[in-house]
C-alpha cells in the first residue's frame, strides 16, 4: 500500500517537473530567435550606408584635389580627372605643336633683334673700363650665338617628343596666374632658375672685381634672361621670369663672395634644392 502511494507521488512529481520545463523553455527559446532576428535586421540596415561611405572615400582618394567640386571634365578634351591622363588626345597634341611653332618663330625674331643691343652694351662696358664685366658678357654673347645657330638648324621631331603627348602633372603660379605643365616643362623651369643663379653669380663676381656698385638689374644677362633657353616646352616669358629669380640670388652671392642661395661644383653654380623648391612652388596634380 505504502509502495503504491510512493510510486504515485513519484510519477506526479515527474509529470509536474516535465510540465514546468515545457512551459518555461519555449518562452526562452522564442525570445532568443526574435532578438537575433532584430539584430540581423539592424545590421542589414546599417551595412549598406557603411559600404557606400567606404566606397566614396576610396574613390575620393583616387581623385585629385578639388575634383569633388565644379564641373567634372578633364584637361583638354579628355574625360578623366586632371593629372590622371596617360596621353593627350590627338587634337590637344596638335594644338601644342602649333603653339610651339609660333613660339619658335617669335623667339628667332627676338634673337635677331638682340644683336644690335648686345653691340651697344659691349661698347658701353669698354667706355666704363669694366674689364671683368666685359669678359663675362662676351662669354654670355657667345653662348647666345651658339643657341641661335642651333635653333636655326634644328629639325624637331614633334611626333616622337613626349612633351607633346604627355598630360600636365604640375601647376605653378607667377604674375597672379596659374599655369600647368608636365615633367618636361617643369624641368625647363628648374633649368631656367639654375642657369639664372649661375650667370648671376658670375656677373656679381665681375662687378666686384671691377669695384663697381652692386646692381643686378643693370646686367645685360638679367635684362635678356634667355641664357640656356632653347625655345621649347615653356614660354619665353616663363623662362625669363624664373631665370631672373635665380639671377638675382646668384648675383648677391657672387658679389658678396658667399653661397647663401646655392653651391659650387666643378666650376659651375647651382641653386640649393630647398630654395629652388620655394621659388618654383610646383604643385602636383596627381
Amino acid at each position: 500500500m505504502k509502495a503504491n502511494i510512493l510510486y504515485r507521488m513519484l510519477v506526479a512529481a515527474v509529470i509536474s517537473a516535465l510540465l514546468l520545463v515545457g512551459t518555461s523553455m519555449p518562452a526562452g527559446a522564442d525570445q532568443k530567435p526574435k532578438s537575433a532576428e532584430k539584430q540581423n535586421k539592424k545590421q542589414e540596415k546599417e551595412q549598406p550606408p557603411a559600404r557606400q561611405e567606404q566606397k566614396a572615400q576610396q574613390q575620393k582618394q583616387n581623385q585629385p584635389p578639388g575634383w569633388d567640386k565644379g564641373k567634372k571634365t578633364g584637361w583638354g578634351d579628355s574625360n578623366v580627372p586632371p593629372g590622371q591622363q596617360g596621353r593627350l588626345s590627338q587634337q590637344r597634341q596638335q594644338q601644342l605643336i602649333v603653339q610651339q611653332q609660333k613660339r619658335l618663330t617669335q623667339y628667332r625674331q627676338y634673337l635677331d633683334q638682340q644683336k644690335r643691343l648686345a653691340e651697344q652694351r659691349t661698347a658701353q662696358l669698354q667706355q666704363q673700363r669694366r674689364t671683368a664685366q666685359y669678359r663675362y658678357q662676351q662669354q654670355y654673347f657667345e653662348r647666345m650665338r651658339q643657341q641661335q645657330i642651333r635653333l636655326q638648324s634644328e629639325q624637331h621631331d614633334y611626333s616622337n617628343d613626349p612633351y607633346f603627348y604627355t598630360a600636365p602633372s604640375y601647376r605653378y603660379k607667377h604674375g597672379g596666374n596659374y599655369y600647368e605643365t608636365n615633367q618636361y616643362g617643369a624641368d625647363q623651369l628648374r633649368l631656367a632658375t639654375n642657369n639664372g643663379y649661375d650667370q648671376g653669380f658670375r656677373a656679381g663676381q665681375a662687378d666686384r672685381q671691377d669695384r663697381w656698385n652692386a646692381n643686378y638689374r643693370d646686367s645685360y644677362a638679367y635684362q635678356d634672361a634667355n641664357y640656356g633657353y632653347g625655345g621649347y616646352y615653356v614660354s619665353q616669358a616663363d623662362y625669363n621670369h624664373y631665370f631672373r629669380e635665380g639671377f638675382r640670388r646668384g648675383y648677391e652671392d657672387g658679389y658678396n663672395s658667399r653661397t647663401q642661395y646655392g653651391s659650387q661644383s666643378n666650376g659651375s653654380y647651382s641653386m640649393l634644392g630647398s630654395i629652388l623648391s620655394q621659388i618654383l612652388n610646383l604643385q602636383s596634380l596627381r
